[in-house]
């Protein structure tokens, strides 16, 4: 009996995943009008004339109290947007009074150009670049806004070539602090040809280190050594070849390198450097195996790195800790952990620290895994609650799904069977959280980086027109027989200004092609996200009537269903894939399905499925898996709670050659009362199929245009019985 407890468990695990993924509810999403507020982050007062919108819906304004009202629905993304702050998106998750809070620019202290200073050019440049400076790691968008002004041309003054080489270089760090790499090198390689120095010239290298362009970074650091360097740019050289050999797998390099930055920064007592080359160092010789000379140089960085901050120390103890974790020292990891948490507590009220490994959930769940590697579950437990509170407290859906997630196979190991199945029952809702929250991520990634590149073009675009003005200006000085070139370049200008208008009315038209073939690919990707969903729920309620017997200690019958049940589990596991079956074979898995329900419910009622003769079986396709919900909802919804024996029947009846109709009729307790049923019943069963079924009966009729009508109706006039009627069509 415990075997099969055991191997229930084990199936259910091993399927569930895909099964409950991206399980929705079936109740239909309703519109609602959402009220809330936008407020200032540090002030907290209101701010009006805000931009609200709901992607693809409606659009107001913030009124003068900062308040606004827009009809929503549940999971709908709020855009606030405005120009004196960062946009924010917010997704809806429930109707409720919101509040927005955003960083707003005016009250931040980046410079402010005086109106002479822009009329005359005197000091607008040098402005613009510490504005875009100051929110460099804050807002790549605006940052990149300022650069642009900068670089725009004044009234009567030209941006020079110093002045447009800082310009680039700024606009390289931005994207190379926004790991956008491929782009810092060419910003980085146009501020040097402007005439940057030696500086420009290690963040390039590092920006082909980070853009994997290693050989071209080796190159470039090599070049410098042969340059006139100060004691700090040495150092930083040293430690690029390390970091370039390293990420190439060179740890004797790597090594050699970090040391003779290490040297360097000893002697002129650069303190920082001296901390990070010594954990790095310790990082290679861990990488390389060297575990003793590892264990040195972390030494050294714990002890340095208390000497700097808490933020620096909290981070060099996290590294030493993970150090431990590879090298399964496990009690000083625990120990190292333990003391990183008490700092993070404590800095929590004034510091932020951007390393997303430094926070609370993180560390307790790194804690628990120690512990879990050594087998003391029980000790695991109570740190795997803490990170589940802590990553729901600040909505870390990744930490708390993997802490729900350990926290249910510590209870299975343990035999706590219960207790592991409530808590895989969690970990199922986070993942479908995580996977609505990923989408998002990746639409917000998306306009970031259309952004971006729109923002880079306009520079791009400045530069070339300086350029060309630098061009017109030099021309200006010779000769008068040079005035017909002149005016050929201007022709030239003009052809191209033609060309990139018809290149954009070209490219306008191809991003409405690639809209609606991005719709169709969505359409797909759903469907095949749907269809992946209904297998893995079929057989885990199959699975939960092999749970009901074993529960009454009839292992007879339920070896006697797991045998039938095979036999359609492969059937469909092999149809998984197809977007369309032949009606036949949809028939034959429906006959095994019912057969296998009555066999569990044999007390509850009969069945009859009835086949038109007429009907070319082989001429229709259907959608796999496509009648089972309905005769599912049949059998556990209506004939289950019956107190008479019930009746079942499915009936296939050819309309016309190109027409068929599919009826599914139950004397069930009806809809209406299995409703009031389920409410005091619903830990019982939570049916997930029809939801899915829906919403692929509404995208294939979207693509095929009516493809498919459903309608469902009672049979009696008391509200008791269900019919289901499918009008499927042949093309």
């Amino acid at each position: 009996m415990k075997k099969l407890v055991f191997l229930f468990l084990t199936v259910a695990f091993f399927y569930a995943p895909t099964c409950f993924a991206q399980s929705k509810s079936s109740v239909e999403i309703k519109s609602f009008l959402l009220k809330g507020e936008v407020r200032d982050g540090q002030t907290n007062l209101p701010i009006s004339k805000v931009n609200v919108e709901i992607l693809g819906g409606q659009y107001t304004t913030t009124n003068g109290q900062g308040r606004f009202v827009v009809s929503a629905k549940i999971g709908d993304e709020l855009v606030i947007k405005s120009d004196d702050f960062v946009t924010v998106y917010h997704t809806v998750k429930k109707n409720d009074f919101i509040t927005i809070k955003v960083e707003n620019a005016k009250t931040a202290t980046a410079p402010i150009p005086s109106k002479r200073s822009l009329e005359t050019g005197q000091g607008g440049f040098r402005v613009y670049l510490d504005s875009a400076k100051f929110y460099l790691k804050k807002d790549a968008q605006k940052s990149i806004e300022y650069v642009t002004k900068a670089m725009e041309p004044k009234s009567g003054k030209t941006i020079t070539k110093k002045e447009n080489a800082l310009a680039l270089e700024t606009l390289g760090d931005i994207n190379f602090f926004w790991a956008l790499p491929d782009l810092a090198v060419e910003n980085y390689k146009q501020s040097i040809e402007n005439g940057a120095g030696t500086d420009v010239t290690i963040k390039l290298a590092k920006a082909f280190s980070q853009n994997k362009n290693y050989q071209e970074s080796l190159s470039t650091f090599q070049n410098l050594l042969n340059a006139t360097l100060s004691a700090n740019q040495m150092a930083e050289v040293f430690e690029g070849l390390g970091d370039t050999y390293k990420a190439i797998g060179e740890g004797v390099k790597s090594v050699f390198n970090y040391q003779k930055a290490l040297d360097i920064a000893k002697d002129n007592k650069i303190i920082p450097k001296i901390t990070n080359l010594n954990s790095k160092i310790g990082e290679t010789y861990a990488q390389s195996g060297a575990l003793n000379e590892a264990e040195e140089y972390f030494d050294n960085s714990l002890k340095l790195a208390k000497k700097e901050n808490k933020q620096r120390a909290v981070s060099e103890k996290n590294k030493v800790a993970d150090f431990y974790n590879q090298n399964r020292e496990y009690e000083k990891e625990i120990q190292l952990r333990e003391e990183t948490l008490k700092e993070l507590n404590s800095m929590q009220t004034g510091t932020t620290v951007e390393d997303e490994a430094l926070t609370p959930q993180r560390q307790n769940y790194k804690i628990a895994n120690a512990f879990v590697a050594q087998e003391k579950y029980k000790q695991a437990i109570p740190y795997l609650e803490k990170s589940i509170a802590e990553a729901d407290k600040k909505e870390d859906l990744i930490v708390q799904k993997d802490a729900v997630r350990k926290l249910s196979e510590i209870y299975r190991d343990i035999g706590e069977f219960d207790k592991a199945t409530e808590s895989y029952q969690r970990y199922v809702e986070v993942v479908d959280e995580l996977y609505v929250k990923k989408e998002q991520e990746i639409s917000q990634a998306a306009r970031f980086s259309k952004e971006i590149t729109e923002k880079q073009n306009r520079i791009a675009s400045l530069e070339n027109d300086r350029k060309l003005k630098e061009s017109r200006y030099k021309l200006a000085f010779e000769n008068q027989e040079l005035v017909q070139t002149n005016n050929r370049i201007q022709r030239w200008v003009i052809i191209s200004l033609a060309v990139i208008v018809l290149l954009l009315i070209f490219a306008a038209y191809a991003q409405y092609k690639n809209v609606k073939q991005q719709k169709l690919a969505n359409n797909l990707l759903a469907l095949k996200s749907l269809r992946s969903q209904m297998n893995p729920h079929f057989i885990f309620n199959a699975l939960n009537s092999v749970n009901s017997f074993i529960a009454v200690n009839d292992e007879r019958t339920a070896n006697k269903y797991l045998t039938d049940f095979s036999l359609l589990m492969r059937s469909v596991l092999e149809n998984s894939e197809e977007d369309f079956i032949p009606l036949q074979k949809e028939i034959e898995l429906l006959e095994l399905y019912v057969k296998l329900e009555h066999f569990r419910f044999k007390d509850k009622f009969d069945y009859k499925i009835s086949i038109d003769e007429s009907i070319a079986l082989n001429e229709f396709v259907i959608p796999p898996m496509l009648l089972q919900p309905y005769v599912e909802n049949a059998v556990w919804h209506g004939l289950r709670y019956k107190d008479q024996r019930g009746f079942l029947e499915i009936n296939f009846q050819q309309i016309n050659s190109e027409t068929i109709k599919i009826s599914i009729i139950d004397d069930g307790i009806g809809r209406s009362k299995s409703k009031e049923f389920k409410t005091e019943n619903q830990k019982k069963q939570k049916s997930k199929g029809m939801g899915n079924t829906e919403k692929r009966i509404a995208i294939l009729n979207e693509m095929y245009k009516d493809k498919v009508d459903v309608n469902v109706e009672n049979v009696f006039e008391n509200n008791e019985g269900t019919r289901v009627e499918l009008i499927l069509k042949k093309d």
